[in-house]
């Protein structure tokens, strides 16, 4: 098949092998794959890799390996021992683990587990969800990463009080303004540096938007959540019905945590998603002192990952405002340029086969 091989920490678009479904695994056909942050993660950052215990990642320099973990596709044939509930040609998507005869793998980021930068990959067939037919496969890829998104609201458990503040408009921090407006939070404040993100982030529920460069958005917050009131004090006389700040971080890059607890109320949740593959010191004094509280990472878990695609399937939930670019296999490495500066669309779509280069969709 034809795939944009990770091998060498460099991207080739080329022939490679053709994967064979083992026990309990389908081969399918690649409709649609989503270039995510955490790709680049995995192909700049390996040695993060090799300091994970999960064994769920496995990078080889010296292998090739077909990243790709937001996916949709189409059935092409089963291994030995599938039920074969669904027949081949049905479209499909999955939680993006590989559960098989070896070890369990996240899909696009083992040599075992090839994910949708190819024409072909495997998925575990317990797993796998029939998709319907008028659902664009762009809009189906698009259930894991605003699974995330509805994670991180879902963990957070806000009540009346709680006035969220989004950091970062990626992919994944608009998953999670539109996890906000699906619940009726309001206000909901967005902060990026990215004009057409910040827009992005109005149509999908967003109240207040801000650039950093312009303005801090812990003032904005301040401004719409206490409305005059004061805020919470160093020590004692904390107004038990005051508005309390509830920040998501999604950007993932160094300073940007500990940027958070310089700047944040007194009394401030933190849920932080970004979480940069490099490493990060956060001032830890600052943070006790203000009384912060850090919630890392984790999930999503299987009830918000197929939550969220049934949502995207009944029409509930529209992710096509993120979606801005698609590309075929040879546009991919262009692609991964352009995710890596940030300052592009939030979701650009790889379409395996067929497409012509880079090309805007809206």
């Amino acid at each position: 098949m034809r795939a944009a091989v990770l091998r060498g920490r460099r991207i080739e678009v080329r022939e490679t092998t053709d994967p064979v479904p083992g026990p309990g695994q389908i081969l399918v056909r690649t409709l649609s794959c989503a270039i995510c942050a955490s790709d680049l993660h995995f192909m700049d950052n390996p040695e993060g890799v090799a300091e994970d215990d999960s064994g769920l990642w496995d990078y080889h320099e010296d292998r090739d390996i077909v990243m790709g973990h937001e996916f949709v596709g189409e059935i092409v044939s089963f291994g030995p021992g599938t039920e074969r509930r669904l027949p081949a040609g049905t479209r499909v998507t999955s939680l993006p683990v590989l559960v098989g005869a070896g070890p369990v793998r996240i899909i696009g980021c083992s040599p075992e587990a090839p994910g949708g930068f190819g024409e072909l990959m495997l998925l575990t067939e317990s797993l796998v969800r029939a998709v319907p037919d008028h659902i664009p496969p762009d809009q189906i890829a698009l259930a894991d990463a605003f699974a995330v998104g509805e994670y991180y609201v879902r963990r957070a458990a806000l009540d009346s009080r709680d006035v969220p503040l989004v950091i970062g408009a990626g992919a994944i921090g608009l998953s999670a303004v539109a996890a906000l407006r699906r619940r009726g939070v309001s206000p909901i404040l967005v902060s990026d540096y990215n004009a057409d993100r910040l827009e992005t982030a109005r149509v999908l529920g967003a109240t207040h938007t801000v650039d950093p460069a312009d303005r801090s958005p812990y003032d904005l917050w301040r401004e719409v959540a206490l409305d005059g009131r004061p805020g919470r004090p160093a020590f004692g006389g904390a107004d038990p019905t005051a508005p309390r700040c509830v920040v998501f971080e999604f950007v993932g890059r160094p300073g940007v945590l500990d940027g958070i607890i310089q700047q944040c109320e007194r009394g401030t949740r933190i849920l932080t998603a970004g979480g940069p593959p490099e490493g990060d010191h956060i001032s830890s004094m600052v943070a006790k002192r203000k009384g912060v509280n850090i919630q890392f990472g984790g999930g999503p878990d299987p009830e918000d990952w197929y939550g969220t695609l049934d949502a995207i399937c009944a029409g509930e939930l529209d992710v096509s405002p993120v979606i801005g670019m698609t590309v075929d296999l040879d546009g991919v490495p262009d692609a991964l340029q352009l995710a890596r500066r940030a300052d592009g669309p939030a979701r650009v779509m790889i379409r395996p086969v067929g497409g012509r280069g880079l090309e805007a969709t809206r």
